[in-house]
């Protein structure tokens, strides 16, 4: 065995050791993936307890969606139901990361900006982790199922081998293009903002399932949607699904059109990812100086302080507005109190099952938000503690907050009224609905301010969906619920008066409820107010103790 020799001294020079092999950016990428998923499981015997039930759920689920669409093999409406599927699924991983941005922490591709790493093997690498994980798993489950109720023949089946992969593929390409391209606004205030708001669309978006669910059954069946699933057969992902069916159909030529545009959807959204990253780590984050250059530009008293009254009534008003406008918590409590308390009335007279007395559904919603009007302020309310002196003071604050709530209400209520009457054509009862909601909402907010008083509750400031902190959940559940049942409670008497009207055959008086709700309501806002001012001066120390745990 021969060695080595060094030209002056003839020393053995053992070769080079053969060097590591170097794992590949994707292993890598999809290891870390696992490990970030690891780890995240190990924080807490909960999470992982969560964790292990999604799974089994999910796997159940996926279960009964593949048996579904085995049993609709050779139905006429087998094609819209599993296109229209598809088409939904694909715009659930679209709105997806805008909603839900903590949901997945390698969304946020900022974290690799010091890395050296080149923007085509980091999309690939990326990509690949991307399709680990319970929901990219669940796509591949829907797409095969719905490809299944489709594929009759060789060539369909041959279809169908590419066209479900390529379109759970497409899905978590399209969602990553999308949370790339938006990545900055997801990780600021506006982007808690909206994944807050994530209930609200879930909210609307059932209404909307409840609503075209009831038309389907009025208007024949699944037939009415034959049209919209023909459009969604050309449009990426959906497409692919559409190729199955029409290589079952014998029209190979549309088949291979559909499966190449869904590929080129794929490449554009690669693309488009890749250039949103590229311009990520190449270019400085200037929000930091727009906030700045906005806040000097719009410092000193706006145009919603000239409008308020001057003092402390005005005062106060602006600040509780501009917590509606400000703070994502109580930002999300009104567009969801506002949005609900529409869309209740007017999709039931839409239907035509609904009664212009719906229209108090939205009294009820908006008088909520009287309540635990401390909370909102959290451990800043020693600040508002410091100018309440007397049950004068406490009044005046009070009063002031609960005049900026009725800023927005008492038009809103009004509006909802007039459209809920609109739908039905019932203008006649027009004056008695809104006297009635208009007394509910007076009633709603006058005990607000007692329960605000009596059982403050701390609301967590983080981005989080929980709106009390741990152990005072049974103080919310009493401020809120023994607040409607008091409201309810003291609006018996005009609910009284309405039946009586009724069976009594006094319509020509029915009109009177507008002006005896509204003066009715006026007085239980006053004496609550009145009722809550001397308890919120004496019980502050209190208060602030019970808001400043969140």
């Amino acid at each position: 065995m021969s060695t080595a020799t060094t030209a002056t001294g003839g020393s053995p020079v053992l070769p080079d050791a053969p060097a590591a092999p170097v794992p590949s950016l994707t292993s890598v990428f999809v290891r870390l993936k696992l490990s970030l998923l690891r780890n995240g499981l190990r924080q807490s015997g909960g999470r992982t307890a969560a964790y292990i039930v999604s799974i089994v759920f999910g796997a159940l689920f996926a279960a009964a969606i593949v048996l579904a669409f085995v049993l609709l093999r050779g139905n006429a409406d087998a094609d819209v139901v599993a296109l229209l599927l598809v088409g939904v699924l694909a715009l659930s991983w679209t709105v997806m990361p805008l909603f839900i941005p903590s949901g997945d922490e390698t969304l946020d591709p900022s974290r690799l900006v010091m890395l050296p790493l080149m923007p085509r093997p980091l999309i690939r690498a990326l990509l690949v982790a991307s399709l680990v994980g319970v929901g990219p798993v669940l796509t591949l489950v829907l797409a095969l199922g719905a490809a299944l109720s489709l594929a009759h023949g060789a060539a369909a089946v041959a279809v169908a081998v590419l066209a479900v992969p390529l379109t759970a593929v497409t899905c978590v390409a399209l969602s990553r293009a999308v949370a790339a391209a938006n990545v900055r606004l997801l990780t600021s205030r506006k982007g808690r903002d909206l994944a807050l708001l994530s209930g609200l669309v879930i909210a609307v978006g059932m209404q909307f399932v409840n609503f075209g669910a009831q038309r389907l059954g009025q208007a024949g069946g699944l037939e009415s949607l034959e049209p919209a699933s023909a459009v969604v057969a050309w449009l990426p992902p959906a497409a692919a699904i559409g190729a199955v069916d029409s290589a079952s159909q014998g029209d190979h030529a549309v088949a291979v059109a559909r499966l190449l545009l869904t590929a080129a959807s794929l490449v554009a959204l690669l693309y488009w990812w890749q250039r949103s990253l590229v311009r990520l780590m190449v270019e400085p984050d200037g929000s930091t100086i727009g906030a700045a250059q906005d806040s000097r530009e719009k410092s000193g008293t706006g145009r919603l302080g000239r409008l308020l009254p001057a003092g402390r009534t005005g005062t106060v008003m602006e600040r509780t507005l501009r917590y509606v406008w400000r703070d994502p918590k109580t930002k999300a409590a009104w567009v969801t109190s506002l949005a609900i308390g529409l869309i209740v009335p007017l999709f039931n007279a839409f239907q035509g099952q609904g009664s212009i007395y719906f229209a108090c559904f939205a009294s009820g919603m908006l008088g909520m938000l009287m309540y635990n009007q401390f909370g909102q302020d959290n451990s800043a309310f020693w600040m508002v503690a410091q100018t309440i002196s007397t049950p004068a003071d406490a009044y005046a604050e009070l009063r002031a907050r609960a005049l900026a709530l009725l800023v927005i209400t008492l038009p809103f209520t009004v509006l909802v009224t007039a459209a809920t009457a609109a739908v039905l054509g019932d203008w006649s009862g027009f004056p008695e609905a809104l006297g009635l909601a208009l007394g509910l909402l007076g009633a709603m907010v006058g005990t607000g301010a007692v329960t605000t008083a009596s059982f403050p509750y701390s609301i967590p400031q983080d981005s989080g969906y929980k709106n009390v902190v741990p152990g005072q959940g049974g103080l919310a559940w009493i401020s809120i619920m023994g607040g409607m049942l008091a409201a309810a409670l003291l609006c018996s008497p005009l609910i009284g008066a309405t039946i009586y009207l009724h069976v009594s055959d006094g319509h020509s008086l029915l009109w009177l409820l507008l002006p005896a709700g509204t003066l009715y309501g006026a007085v239980l806002l006053y004496a609550g107010l009145r009722l809550a001012a001397p308890r919120t001066a004496a019980r502050l120390p209190e208060i602030l103790t019970a808001v400043s745990k969140g």
